[in-house]
C-alpha cells in the first residue's frame, strides 16, 4: 500500500523558526510550502524548492489568508473574488520559484483558518475547489478527509489527496480538536506513530473519544512548526516502513498517474 508524508514547509516568522526544514525534507514525500502570506518569504520558497528538488521531494503551495501576524489562523470574511485571488496569487508566487529552478509545484493545500473554515462551510470550499481546478486540472488537491473541502472536490472530479494529521487530535464529527484547547496537539512521537498507523491500516480517524470514522486516507500531514516535528517524522517514517508500506511523494503515487 502507498502512502505520502507532507509537512508545512518554509514558515519562517516571527512565531515560528524554519531551522528544522532542511532535516525535515530528508524524510518526508512532500512539501506544502508558505507563500508569503502567513510565513516565509521567496528566500525560503527558494530554500525549500531546491532541498526538494534534490531529495526528490514533491512541492505543494501552501496559500493562507494574508494575515502574518496571526500565522494565519485568525478567521476572515472574504469575498468570492478576493479568496480566488488568495489561491492564485500565492501559488503563482511559488510556482514561478520553482519553475526557475526546473520543477513545478504539483499540489495545493490551503492553510490555518482558511482551511479550517472550508472544512465547515460547503460554499467556501466549492471557492476554493474552483480555484485551485482553474489553475491546473493536473493540480493535486490536499484535503483533510472526510471534510466539505473533499466533497467539494470530488464534485469537480479533481485529483484529491485525502490527508489525516499525525499530531493533531479529532472530534466527533471528524474536525480537528481546536488548539484553544489543550487536547488539540499530540506532541509524544511514541503516541503519533501508533495514532497514525492505526489510523492507515484501519483507514479510518481516531477520535479523542475513542469512535472511529472511516475514511480515506493518502497522506500524512506532520506540522513543521512544533517542537517534536523532526522526532515525529522519523517516528512516524520508520514505522509505516517496518510495517510495509511504501511511501511515494503525492505526484508519483499510483492514483495521480
Amino acid at each position: 500500500m502507498e502512502i505520502n508524508i507532507n509537512c508545512d514547509l518554509g514558515e519562517k516568522s516571527k512565531l515560528h523558526s524554519n531551522i528544522n526544514d532542511p532535516e525535515l525534507l530528508k524524510i518526508v514525500n512532500s512539501a506544502s510550502v508558505a507563500c508569503g502570506y502567513h510565513a516565509g518569504d521567496e528566500q525560503t520558497m527558494l530554500e525549500v524548492v531546491l532541498i526538494s528538488k534534490k531529495n526528490g521531494v514533491s512541492i505543494g503551495a501552501h496559500p493562507s489568508f494574508n494575515d502574518p501576524e496571526n500565522f494565519g489562523r485568525k478567521r476572515m470574511n472574504l469575498t468570492p473574488e478576493e479568496i480566488r485571488k488568495l489561491i492564485i496569487d500565492q501559488y503563482e508566487i511559488l510556482q514561478k520559484i520553482a519553475s526557475t529552478n526546473g520543477t513545478n509545484v504539483s499540489h495545493i493545500k490551503p492553510h490555518g483558518a482558511l482551511n479550517n473554515m472550508a472544512c465547515e462551510d460547503s460554499e467556501l470550499a466549492m471557492i476554493l475547489a474552483k480555484s485551485v481546478h482553474e489553475i491546473s486540472k493536473d493540480l493535486i488537491y490536499l484535503v483533510p478527509t472526510g471534510s466539505k473541502m473533499e466533497k467539494a472536490a470530488r464534485k469537480l472530479n479533481m485529483k484529491i489527496a485525502c490527508e489525516i494529521f499525525a499530531d493533531r487530535n479529532y472530534e466527533d464529527d471528524g474536525n480537528l480538536v481546536s488548539r484553544k484547547k489543550d487536547s488539540a496537539i499530540i506532541m509524544d512521537p511514541d503516541l503519533c506513530k501508533k495514532h497514525v498507523l492505526k489510523m492507515v491500516k484501519n483507514q479510518a480517524l481516531n477520535c479523542l473519544s475513542g469512535k472511529q470514522i472511516p475514511c480515506e486516507i493518502d497522506s500524512i500531514c506532520i506540522h513543521g512548526d512544533n517542537k517534536s516535528s523532526l522526532a515525529t517524522a522519523v517516528s512516524i517514517r520508520d514505522n509505516l516502513i517496518s510495517n510495509n508500506l511504501e511511501l511515494k511523494p503525492l505526484n508519483k503515487m499510483k492514483k495521480f498517474n
